[in-house]
């Protein structure tokens, strides 16, 4: 009897001590791998006004003062309440104590940084245009800050969310392109262009605690080499592949995949300022007129996108324009002002499609040839990375004949869209003093129905004049592992801060 009570206390004995060191074992880390289709080329936010990749990497590390949820409805970022004061200013409330991970403070002198860097000629910020109405930054407070504008700017809080803040002192001292430190969840491990990005999470983070100790993104730009990792095991999430291999990775069983509606327009950009289309509306309509969207839609999106309605903005945009139907596709018309643009006998024209980027690019540009081909356009594909590609088209000014294009605006505002086909915008490639005159009056009011009435002269004027070939708005499509709960949302943020474990 001695003996078995001597084997149970032992028994206990070690069952507690074992259960000891386990409430005292470190938890194991939670690791997270995204794939992205293509590179992440710059750690720097203000270098780069793309969301799916470069910004949402940023976006781990750097805070913004507002934020968009998954529900794409804003919620507080940095600043806990923003509020309009007259026509020409905006207040924003900063949390107190919040710092960078090198101790710097992230008050409202650091905002007030921020912006002036922004707009700073010697910095070469991408993202200037976003920001240029702002006249002046006042520090009321260390939490207070005051954005004076030219104008009106009612959009300005939806603009911030896109706005990530850097440390002043650590950003003068290094190169914010290839390294990077902020106030986010996350600190920079490894930034290995053309390959991935590691990140760890932050210890002293002031907000909400990630789900994920290790974020691993990895730069994968062959669609089925990303879905081959994820269905291994050796990847969480991947976005941005056919639609056609829903069903498929569906089929596996393995893991889960879908679609949602995306706010990206994608559409054919003609160069405006170069011959055979600088002032020929006449060829920009035949070109419009030649392209049979639908069938597009229907062939290689599984009827997923949708069709654009003659404008850059879908329904889910404040100033869309319901009054405006999409182009239809009439190839005898197409044909018949070609004629009348000059060119009876058909025309050449090259159509530069950035891979790895936007879903099925270059099956869609293809059959884009091929549809132009038909009225009498030559059509020449130039495919090229998608850096090389914006490096081109907006550094160096030197887009082509045309190119597919996607442009989405995570405001969910006309204003931040169309302001891509004003003058001064550097990616605009077209010019017109009309347009330019009504997108700046519609900037310079606070009054929704003002705006509306403005934003539908615009919309109507870019269908009138065709400068650009709307074509639709592509689904964003994903397959996650089945280890992880993440709301997928159509505006390209791809964040681990909406990502659960199950």
């Amino acid at each position: 009897m001695r003996n078995q009570a001597s084997a149970r206390r032992l028994a206990a004995a070690l069952a507690f001590g074992i259960s000891s060191l386990a409430l005292i074992a470190p938890a194991a880390a939670r690791d997270l791998t995204i794939a992205l289709s293509s590179n992440v080329n710059t750690l720097d936010p203000d270098k780069s006004t793309t969301v799916g990749t470069d910004l949402s990497v940023a976006a781990h590390i750097y805070t913004p003062l507002v934020d968009r949820g998954p529900d794409l409805k804003l919620r507080p970022g940095l600043a806990t309440k923003w509020e309009a004061i007259g026509d020409t200013a905006w207040r924003f409330t900063l949390r107190e104590g919040v710092t960078f991970s090198n101790g710097e403070q992230l008050d409202a002198e650091a905002v007030k940084w921020n912006v002036e860097r922004v707009l700073d000629p010697k910095t070469g910020a991408r993202n200037k245009p976003w920001f240029a109405a702002i006249t002046e930054v006042r520090v009321v407070s260390p939490t207070t800050v005051e954005f004076v504008t030219k104008g009106a700017y009612p959009d300005l809080p939806d603009q911030m969310s896109m706005f990530l803040l850097m440390p002043p002192k650590w950003t003068a001292e290094n190169n914010p392109s290839v390294a990077a430190l902020g106030s986010g969840p996350y600190e920079l491990v490894r930034f290995a262009s053309g390959d991935r990005v590691v990140l760890k999470a932050r210890k002293d983070y002031w907000g909400e605690k990630p789900a994920f100790d290790n974020v691993t993104f990895r730069i994968i730009p062959e669609d089925s080499s990303r879905i081959a990792a994820l269905q291994a095991g050796d990847i969480d999430l991947i976005t941005g592949f056919p639609t056609s291999e829903i069903a498929r990775i569906k089929s596996g069983g393995k893991v889960e995949a879908g679609s949602v509606a995306g706010t990206r327009g994608m559409f054919i950009k003609l160069n405006g300022l170069k011959a055979p289309f600088k002032d020929n509306p006449k060829l920009w309509r035949a070109l419009n007129l030649g392209i049979d969207r639908k069938a597009i839609n229907d062939g290689l999106l599984d009827g997923l996108a949708q069709i654009s309605a003659c404008q850059p903005l879908s329904p889910v945009y404040f100033g869309f324009n319901p009054d405006l139907k999409p182009v239809p596709y009439d190839p005898a018309q197409a044909k018949k002002l070609l004629a009348e643009a000059g060119f009876p006998n058909g025309v050449t024209m090259d159509l530069e499609v950035p891979t790895g980027r936007y879903i099925q690019a270059s099956d869609i540009a293809q059959v884009v040839a091929s549809q132009l081909g038909e009225i009498g356009v030559t059509v020449k594909l130039r495919e090229m990375e998608f850096g090389a590609f914006m490096n081109k088209y907006i550094v160096g000014k030197n887009l082509g004949d045309s190119a597919y294009f996607g442009l989405g605006w995570p405001t969910l505002d006309a204003g931040g869209l169309l302001n891509f086909w004003e003058k001064e915008n550097p990616q605009s490639y077209w010019e017109s003093a009309s347009f330019n005159e009504a997108a700046k009056a519609a900037r310079s009011t606070n009054d929704a129905a003002k705006r509306t009435e403005l934003y539908r002269k615009l919309t109507a004027q870019l269908c009138e004049d065709s400068p650009s070939i709307f074509m639709f708005f592509t689904p964003i499509t994903y397959a996650q592992s089945k280890s992880i709960a993440w709301q997928a949302r159509g505006d390209d943020w791809v964040r681990t801060i909406d990502i659960k474990t199950r």
